[in-house]
């Protein structure tokens, strides 16, 4: 039996800095018996634009959106964040289309339409999950991320304070905005070292991004690893974190 044929939408941010997460959602889907393939002509999805006043600038990005992924049963993206921009956005821009209604984040593809919750994970580290903005209030994911992590085997996971508060990035609000953002990060910083926590996860590599980049200056010694690179490690073969 032949899986869902699945576009991966790698968006702009991992597919420049953190390609190991778009590897991470590849192996993973694949070993879940998906078809994934990565359609060339994918670009921006058009977020950073809108989100500083420049929607007409965005609107082409959302035309060519719809032209790279119409033809897939899913499109899979490993950032609640763009995946709030193509659900909730792009249809004000254009118009709805295929691509658009069969968007969705990595976790939601997961537990929502694979219907799955353990996906042969091996993790032994100590993990905290900070639920990034876009995916928890655009998307609304809920608790997927963490009933997928609690399915991992070896992984013990830690509960993160106040963690339904924004880390501060937001794009360009972080340096719209730097001194308000240095403190929500302040904030988020102190909040991941009360756990204990040996790793930061969360779905979108721009939070990751932020308060990795904060932990590393207060050498706190904990890693961020996005969250498909989890979910594609197993015991067998563990996925190479540590590079952040």
């Amino acid at each position: 039996m032949t899986g869902p044929r699945v576009a991966l939408f790698a968006t702009c941010l991992t597919d420049t800095l953190y390609p190991e997460t778009a590897r991470a959602v590849l192996t993973l889907l694949e070993r879940l018996g998906c078809t994934v393939e990565f359609p060339l002509a994918q670009t921006c999805c058009g977020q950073m634009h809108f989100n500083t006043g420049y929607a007409g600038h965005a609107r082409p990005l959302a035309r060519d959106y719809a032209a790279a992924f119409d033809g897939y049963d899913y499109v899979v993206t490993p950032s609640g964040s763009c995946g709030g921009m193509v659900r909730e956005i792009h249809p004000g821009l254009c118009g709805t289309s295929p691509a658009v209604e069969r968007t969705y984040e990595l976790s939601e593809f997961l537990v929502d339409v694979l219907g799955t919750i353990d996906v042969g994970a091996y993790f032994p580290h100590r993990v905290t999950y900070h639920p990034t903005c876009h995916s928890l209030r655009m998307l609304g994911v809920g608790d997927k991320p963490l009933r997928l992590l609690r399915a991992v085997e070896g992984l013990e996971l830690t509960e993160l304070p106040l963690a339904e508060q924004c880390c501060g990035f937001g794009g360009t609000f972080a340096i719209k905005n730097a001194e308000t953002s240095t403190a929500m990060l302040a904030d988020k910083m102190n909040a991941v070292q009360d756990t204990g926590a040996q790793v930061l996860t969360a779905g979108d590599n721009s939070c990751l991004m932020h308060i990795g980049g904060g932990l590393s200056r207060l050498r706190a010694g904990i890693r961020t690893v996005h969250l498909a690179e989890i979910l594609a490690s197993t015991e067998e073969e563990p996925w190479p974190v540590g590079t952040r």
